[in-house]
């Protein structure tokens, strides 16, 4: 998307390779709204730890990231052995699917690569890796293009949307998938407004949701995570649109930020239609329980301060709690499928329990091959 930098306009997306340095570049996302930055890993260690560390965040742009840091890893490798090399790839692979554990998408890219890096010899399984981490960043961005041409429809003039956390373009190459609607609408020249739950701890809404919107001259309100079931109860929220960082297959199941399950509730109680929206690498066609999901716990220290920007300009991270109390970090829960209109895929809306049946138009012959893995 355009981003307006130092007085100008230009495209960037969140993630791309550098071949010639074999680096990976990310917009360095804990700095906004306040400071754009773009900057480098240098290798596949450092594009884990950009990972875990929320450098990069959201399902496709992490997915892309780990995609790129596998190929990132594979260069590095001295020698000639093809056993030697799938043991150093294993070794990149597991520091890279470990980041962040409740995410499917890094895990799907890396398992569709191996499955497909075949070459003869170890230079060209290397060339291979960079081309099959270049395509997976492609497809991301052609899926949150086609799921923005179908949410598209749900957004009329006058729609009051709802959203949770960031599932923009910064959480994927490009686009975004719970935003990809609203910039297609906005291109329409429809007239709609967007409410931006804050999503604490780490308040990715108020942070990068809305400085997204701001970006593309989008209505929009940030609102306190706790406001929506009062704006729902007087009317003012006509449509909820969030992403997912892993859907299961089998039963509908959706894993989302913390919160996205409060207000699949609200939104049931108050008769609001409530969307999901995804691109076929966020399924999870293995694991037929939500409870199954590893969800992330982290560190306690997001709940008790937060970072913020002082008038004079200054970063700061400041306490915010009672100093001799603990605190629980879980980043995600579950959603179950029957508080759920659809789900916005890249090939049409699909109700949560019916994506099994429509698995084949879904992908799922795509990565079979990888569900014993």
């Amino acid at each position: 998307m355009k981003v307006t930098h130092n007085g100008k306009s230009k495209h960037f997306r969140t993630v791309w390779f550098d071949k010639t340095k074999n680096h990976i570049r990310l917009i360095e996302q804990r700095l906004l709204p306040h400071q754009f930055k773009i900057i480098s890993t240098k290798s596949y260690q450092e594009t884990s730890q950009a990972i875990k560390d929320m450098v990069v965040r959201g399902a496709g742009a992490i997915g892309a990231t780990a995609a790129y840091g596998l190929a990132q890893g594979a260069q590095i490798f001295q020698g000639n052995g093809i056993k030697t090399f799938e043991k150093h790839i294993a070794k990149v692979f597991q520091t890279l699917a470990s980041a962040r554990p409740t995410a499917i998408d890094p895990i799907n890219a890396m398992q569709s690569m191996l499955s497909r890096m075949h070459g003869p010899s170890v230079a060209n399984r290397k060339l291979q890796a960079l081309d099959l981490a270049e395509e997976f960043a492609e497809d991301d961005v052609t899926h949150c293009q086609k799921i923005g041409h179908i949410g598209e429809q749900l957004i009329q003039n006058g729609t009051r949307v709802l959203t949770h956390c960031n599932a923009g373009w910064l959480a994927f190459v490009d686009h975004g998938s719970a935003t990809a609607p609203m910039y297609s609408a906005h291109e329409k020249n429809k007239k709609f407004h967007v409410f931006c739950d804050e999503t604490r701890p780490r308040s990715q809404g108020a942070a990068l949701t809305a400085w997204e919107l701001s970006q593309q001259g989008i209505s929009h309100d940030i609102i306190a995570d706790n406001a929506s079931g009062h704006l729902m109860q007087r009317g003012e929220i006509d449509l909820v649109i969030v992403g997912s960082d892993r859907t299961l297959g089998k039963t509908g199941e959706v894993t989302n930020k913390i919160g996205t399950y409060t207000k699949a509730v609200l939104a049931k109680r108050h008769g609001i239609p409530f969307y999901v929206a995804i691109p076929l690498s966020t399924i999870d066609w293995k694991i037929n329980s939500g409870l199954k999901i590893p969800i992330e716990e982290r560190a306690s220290e997001e709940v008790l301060r937060a970072w913020g920007v002082s008038d004079s300009g200054k970063r700061l991270s400041i306490s915010i709690a009672n100093p001799s109390s603990t605190a629980r970090n879980p980043s995600f829960d579950i959603t179950p499928p029957e508080l759920i209109t659809g789900i916005i895929t890249p090939v049409g809306i699909i109700q949560p329990k019916k994506l099994w049946k429509n698995r084949l138009k879904l992908g799922y012959d795509n990565i079979k091959k990888n569900l014993c893995s």
